[in-house]
């Protein structure tokens, strides 16, 4: 075979192994330059076998969300890590709220030790997950249920959201792009999410590291919107500058 193709066939596998890559991960593993890997990747972009993202290169299907439960075994070390320190931020009694994602399903998983806790949510998981504390006081945000996720949207979901006010809003996202924009696959997903951070005293968004190499479709909203960045490694240097010029606290396990 030659050098080309199995550049090219080695490429394919760490992408089609790992979701998605950044060129100079590929780099590292080929022993070769980035601009040759750049040079490799680009017939694949043209055959449509990987989608160019800034830095990286990803698989199609990882344009769109993953069913829950796959979606609890990707990066599931990274996720618990981000999780046990988020639970860190939060005290016996504190009120607050949790969107649906494997993320924060592995926060309320983390907050199983405190109690008194007064949560709203519109994830099934979380919600039963948190209620096993008989001391927790759960709402359960009806409306529209999405089966893939276990939760609930549309317009009452927004409603009966919008009556609450907490302490803390803990959001998970698809991804961030290129202007450093907090992103998420579907419409509805952002909207609940930009509701969340209006109705939050502090709001922390939780994101393992594929997510700073991940499309996504709608805006979610800005790092001025949020208090709170909890990830497993540190972001790119142009999102870290823009975490430290809004004042944003970052957290990495």
């Amino acid at each position: 075979m030659k050098t080309e193709s199995r550049h090219q066939s080695e490429i394919l596998r760490i992408a089609q192994l790992k979701g998605s890559c950044t060129i100079i991960e590929l780099a590292n593993q080929l022993g070769v330059s980035d601009e040759t890997v750049r040079r490799h990747v680009k017939p694949l972009v043209e055959k449509g076998s990987v989608y160019k993202v800034h830095g990286g290169i990803v698989l199609p299907d990882r344009l769109h969300e993953a069913p829950m439960e796959r979606r609890m075994d990707q990066n599931r070390d990274a996720k618990i890590g981000i999780a046990t320190a988020v639970a860190d931020l939060i005290e016996d009694g504190d009120s607050l709220i949790l969107d649906t994602g494997s993320t924060t399903a592995y926060v309320a998983r983390a907050l199983s030790g405190r109690n008194h806790l007064k949560v709203i949510t519109n994830s099934l998981q979380i919600a039963r997950t948190l209620s096993r504390e008989s001391t927790n006081q759960i709402y359960m945000i009806g409306g529209d249920l999405d089966a893939d996720v276990l939760a609930t949207f549309g317009p009452s979901a927004l409603d009966f959201l919008k009556q609450f006010h907490v302490r803390h809003g803990i959001l998970s996202i698809g991804g961030i792009n290129e202007s450093n924009q907090l992103m998420n696959f579907e419409l509805r997903e952002a909207e609940f999410s930009r509701t969340v951070i209006q109705q939050s005293a502090s709001v922390t968004v939780v994101a393992d590291h594929t997510k700073f190499s991940r499309r996504a479709l709608v805006t979610v909203g800005n790092v001025a919107d949020i208090d709170c960045f909890v990830s497993d490694q540190q972001p790119p240097e142009h999102f870290l500058e823009e975490l430290v010029r809004h004042d944003v606290n970052l957290i990495t396990t």
